[in-house]
């Protein structure tokens, strides 16, 4: 008897319906066929002992399974369920007249207990638009599943409550989330807040302008000034994710097996911070079964890169081509994946390897030429591509024992989007281009270009402080916005001083001892 049941394959964060045929005939071979991988294969042995603990007798026939199609290679164990379904189903325990209705995932232990699954919610959205009634899938999973609408979202606990389904002989339980309600209730409680921060009002401008811009930023400064605490509350002052916004980024994580139990849309933009010592395959993505990097898992949020120097630079020279296309591609020979990659970097650094260069009290201890090479670790190309370039100094007692809260992230939030509400409006018919970060050089000339006070002031500013002719761009960039937070339609030369006041490591002679 043939017997067709449906599951899904997931690559990069798109899912493809695979259809699982099974055929018994005289015999006692069992054949899986369809490019599956060794964790595909093993279901065997998990299939057998899960019928056995559960009164059900694995069936005496020689059993071909083809999983179609048949060039898309099948990884994991979330098609344990299907195929025992499909098993039961094709020896006549279990009724058919349902089975093509249905997309089916999850994991069988050996007493027949259903284990999660990554890549719940890609498939989710694929059964919908294939036309499914419904998915069903570990109880787990189903919040995380149960965000797409027009789709029926069934959570079960182990394998006999499905094949009693598909006999009539149990209902079960739509699992039903209201999206929006939780995903706007959500948005507003955050852990770390501005407010706790004390002084460093000049690097918590420069933050503001950073999320208000989009702009990739870096923080040079002593231990303990406070560089990490203030990279962590940067989420709290980005625009809110919108809901297009967090169905992609949820995918991602889904995909990376990253989202909680009963996890539903994610609510706030990531921060993703990687340890120095991270390989480059764990930061852009791949690996023998691609998945998602921490420059992915980062995408519509921040990625933190704290003590850049530290990092392996061939790691860091990677960052270079997602920070201009916003994704990352990776190759195989028989298939590409390509994963979003749009992210903020934010970065911080000691100025030297003693970490007292420029401190008001503590002498820096390096010898000379040391404070050059720290800073060299980092490529001119790298350092080219973050707009803000910021000192900061520790924090002085008076303003550490003060006990007065400092502004809120609520205040700063309120700001930065309308700032980002004005970029909108002006980049709405162009493709690719959402914030200020993103302009093109033509689109300097249009929305960027400086009075002639302006100009002068950037050429003697160049001059002056011998700044890199790079950093050109990078200074109007952020000049426009600065001017979109005093919601001004012209770049005036205010705006550019400020914008040259954030080149600090362009400057020949900063590092000079």
């Amino acid at each position: 008897m043939l017997v067709k049941s449906y599951s899904a394959a997931v690559q990069g964060i798109e899912a493809t319906v695979v259809t699982i045929e099974v055929n018994l005939s005289r015999g006692i071979k069992f054949f899986l066929v369809g490019l599956p991988d060794s964790a595909v294969k093993e279901s065997h042995e998990r299939i057998v002992a899960a019928l056995q603990v559960n009164g059900y007798r694995f069936p005496t026939a020689q059993i071909i399974i083809n999983m179609a199609p048949a060039d898309i290679r099948k990884e994991g164990s979330a098609y344990d369920l299907p195929l025992a379904v499909s098993i039961m189903a094709a020896s006549g325990k279990v009724k058919t007249d349902k089975l093509h209705r249905f997309l089916m995932l999850g994991e069988l232990g050996l007493d027949g207990a259903l284990q999660p699954v990554k890549g719940a919610l890609p498939v989710a959205i694929r059964a919908r638009e294939m036309g499914f009634e419904g998915l069903i899938l570990p109880r787990q999973n189903a919040r995380e599943a149960a965000v797409v609408n027009k789709l029926k979202v069934y959570g079960v606990d182990n394998l006999c409550e499905v094949m009693e389904f598909f006999n009539d002989e149990r209902e079960l339980v739509q699992t039903e989330v209201n999206t929006r309600e939780e995903f706007y209730a959500q948005q507003s409680h955050f852990e770390f807040d501005f407010s706790e921060v004390k002084g460093q009002e000049s690097v918590k401008r420069a933050l503001e302008v950073a999320a208000a811009g989009g702009h990739n930023l870096i923080m040079v400064g002593p231990p303990g000034s406070g560089k990490s605490m203030m990279a962590k509350r940067l989420p709290s002052i980005l625009p809110p994710l919108s809901l297009a916004e967090s169905l992609e980024t949820t995918q991602i994580h889904s995909v990376a097996g990253r989202l909680g139990k009963d996890s539903t849309l994610i609510a706030h933009r990531p921060f993703r911070s990687p340890h120095h010592t991270i390989s480059p395959v764990a930061l852009v993505g791949g690996g023998q079964n691609p998945q998602p990097g921490e420059i992915s898992l980062a995408h519509n949020g921040v990625l933190f890169a704290d003590e850049l120097p530290e990092f392996n630079r061939a790691v860091l020279e990677m960052l270079r081509q997602p920070l201009e296309d916003r994704c990352i591609t990776v190759a195989r020979a028989k298939y590409t994946v390509e994963y979003p990659a749009s992210f903020m970097l934010v970065a911080s650094m000691n100025p030297c390897p003693c970490g007292y260069y420029n401190h008001p009290t503590k002498p820096c201890v390096c010898n000379p030429g040391q404070v050059q090479k720290y800073l060299n670790r980092i490529s001119g190309p790298l350092l080219d591509r973050i707009d803000i370039q910021v000192e900061i100094v520790p924090v002085p007692f008076e303003k550490l024992a003060d006990t007065r809260s400092a502004e809120p992230s609520s205040v700063i939030r309120e700001r930065v989007v309308k700032a980002r509400k004005i970029q909108e409006q002006r980049f709405a018919g162009v493709a690719g281009v959402h914030c200020n970060a993103q302009m093109t050089p033509r689109m300097l000339t249009e929305y960027a270009s400086p009075d002639e006070t302006g100009k002068q002031m950037l050429s003697s500013a160049m001059e002056r402080l011998n700044l890199s002719a790079r950093a050109y761009d990078r200074i109007l960039k952020v000049a426009r916005t600065i001017a979109d937070l005093e919601a001004s339609d012209r770049v005036m030369p205010h705006h550019i001083a400020e914008a040259i006041g954030y080149r600090n490591l362009d400057r020949e002679n900063w590092a000079e001892r």
